[in-house]
């Protein structure tokens, strides 16, 4: 896919900034493809970008209408339907991530065929995948892993690949989901994956490669998460990691949109390690990353260090200190 930038990201009536962080995530790494934002009444969400329609975008140079809201289940809202038709109207294409295909959405792909825009669905693959065969490959690989969904997987393997990079090291960030591949530009969105063949697809996001190269593979979901446990399962049997890092948001409570308390470090330290032996049998947890960011600076220092020593693992917030001292350790 060759999407056009820059994006005006549609953040729709987002709840929270949660439910905005396909849109946030593209801010964070790639600004200099962004637009602007446009919001709906009762948004709760900001990405603290110009607050633009679609038609001051499109005088402004926009070139892509980007759905950079998430919800459970992945449904577009009729609501939304009308705005998406505006945009292919005022000249931009649509790019989406969700789980409904804008393809499937008769008003909306009739209006692009009539119009000759493009519709991007970057969460539904192209091509085919095998299933797994747990063959060991060359290089070496990372996967980042959560006591629950959105608690910084991406980010963390973002910033670790690009700290590998500044220290010289050849890497590559494996995107995994529809935000990760709106920044990097290319992935495989997992969770889109016939279930028989998700191993198999993270088999091919992370093929053979030289001895010294390092894949930073985005992880999804919790092995705890009840809804989203399959998808981190063919993930980790998938990518056959040497390393993982277990990213955790410390005042977080409960898993997001469930009722079940959230995992703890230690039983995901623990089953990772022991569900991961399937393919690599020396997997092991090379650090923990931390989202402090609802802490105040010294709460979420002190939190920091409490860990790191606790497990005796190198401990970070990636956005707050970036991730050098994982990547110590790593090295």
């Amino acid at each position: 896919m060759r999407i056009k930038t820059p994006y005006l990201l549609f953040l729709g009536d987002a709840r929270d900034a949660l439910a905005a962080k396909t849109g946030q995530g593209i801010v964070d790494w790639r600004p200099d493809a962004v637009a602007g934002q446009m919001r709906l009444s009762g948004c709760g969400a900001d990405l603290g970008v110009s607050e633009l329609s679609i038609a001051e975008a499109a005088r402004a140079g926009a070139r892509t209408f980007v759905i950079g809201a998430v919800n459970p289940g992945g449904v577009l809202p009729d609501a939304w339907h009308s705005h998406v038709v505006e945009a292919l109207e005022a000249g931009l294409d649509v790019a989406s991530g969700m789980h409904v295909r804008l393809a499937d959405m008769t008003g909306i792909a009739r209006s692009a065929c009539r119009l000759g825009r493009r519709l991007f669905d970057v969460r539904h693959p192209r091509g085919t995948f095998h299933t797994a065969s747990g063959r060991k490959r060359t290089g070496k690989r990372l996967l980042t892993v959560g006591t629950d969904c959105s608690v910084g997987k991406k980010y963390t393997a973002l910033a670790i690949e690009r700290e590998l990079l500044r220290r010289g090291v050849d890497a590559d960030y494996r995107a995994t989901g529809q935000t990760g591949i709106l920044i990097s530009g290319s992935g495989i969105a997992i969770d889109a994956v016939v279930s028989d063949f998700a191993a198999g697809a993270a088999e091919a996001l992370s093929p053979d490669a030289d001895a010294d190269h390092w894949d930073v593979v985005e992880g999804q979901g919790s092995l705890f998460h009840p809804s989203f446990a399959g998808v981190s399962l063919a993930l980790l049997h998938g990518t056959q990691p040497d390393a993982f890092v277990v990213c955790h948001e410390p005042n977080r409570r409960t898993m997001r949109n469930v009722d079940v308390p959230i995992a703890s470090i230690e039983d995901v330290i623990a089953e990772t390690i022991a569900l991961g032996r399937l393919t690599n049998p020396h997997i092991r947890c090379v650090g923990i990353a931390m989202d402090t960011s609802a802490l105040a600076t010294a709460d979420a220092m002190h939190v920091i260090e409490q860990t790191g020593h606790r497990f005796r693992l190198p401990a970070c917030d990636p956005v707050r200190q970036g991730v050098g001292v994982i990547v110590d350790g790593l090295l």
